[in-house]
């Protein structure tokens, strides 16, 4: 194992200082093109990236393909971060997303601006579809919220980032990711709501009542 890895391991990371410390040795690392160092980054930050990248664009191989593009930008432009603006991990991210956000932009082009409705079981269809239904119907109402509430949303909740550091991914004050994260959560409330009286509907259809 080379030094710099032995350096990195074996740092703590439980004050902010380690942390930031940790992300100069990681980034310095990549930059003159340490392999092993780059291999131990990716290990480290692939779950978060990818994981953003599923939830921005739902398909598992526009994910992997965002995710592989985003490390080979980190390698090739780490020399890139500035220490103290945003943590590398946060840098890498905002990669990724940006990278998601082109992609998103590139389908809207060419499959223009309307979305295909989701199509409803039909009432009656059985207690078993209608319980399925149940996540497909919370997936689809966090697929219909403005990019930035679903953003907010799966860094903070999914990603399980702190406000603080979704915010320096989204490059956003605080109380700017707070206000996204209060009103994707209203609109998950109103529109679940509304989605459970019709499931209810439906279930109480399928056992014949």
């Amino acid at each position: 194992m080379r030094p710099i890895l032995n350096v990195i391991q074996g740092q703590k990371t439980h004050a902010a200082g380690d942390v930031y410390a940790q992300d100069h040795a990681f980034a310095k690392a990549i930059a003159r093109g340490d392999s092993d160092a780059a291999r131990a980054f990716t290990l480290r930050c692939l779950p978060q990236v990818h994981g953003v990248a599923m939830r921005m664009l739902g398909n598992a191989s526009d994910a992997e393909d965002v995710a592989q593009e985003t490390f080979i930008r980190v390698w090739r432009k780490a020399h890139q971060w500035k220490p103290g603006k945003a943590r590398f991990e946060s840098w890498v991210v905002r990669i990724a997303i940006n990278l998601c956000y082109d992609r998103l932009r590139k389908k809207r082009e060419v499959l223009g601006e309307d979305i295909p409705e989701m199509v409803d079981p039909s009432p009656g269809a059985g207690a078993v579809m209608v319980e399925a239904d149940t996540s497909a119907e919370v997936q689809a109402v966090i697929a219909a919220l403005p990019e930035r509430q679903r953003l907010a949303l799966e860094l903070c909740h999914f990603q399980e980032y702190s406000n603080i550091q979704a915010a320096e991914i989204m490059e956003v004050s605080v109380d700017a990711l707070e206000s996204l994260l209060a009103r994707a959560r209203r609109s998950l409330k109103t529109a679940l709501a509304e989605s459970v009286t019709g499931l209810m509907a439906d279930f109480n259809a399928a056992k014949g009542e």
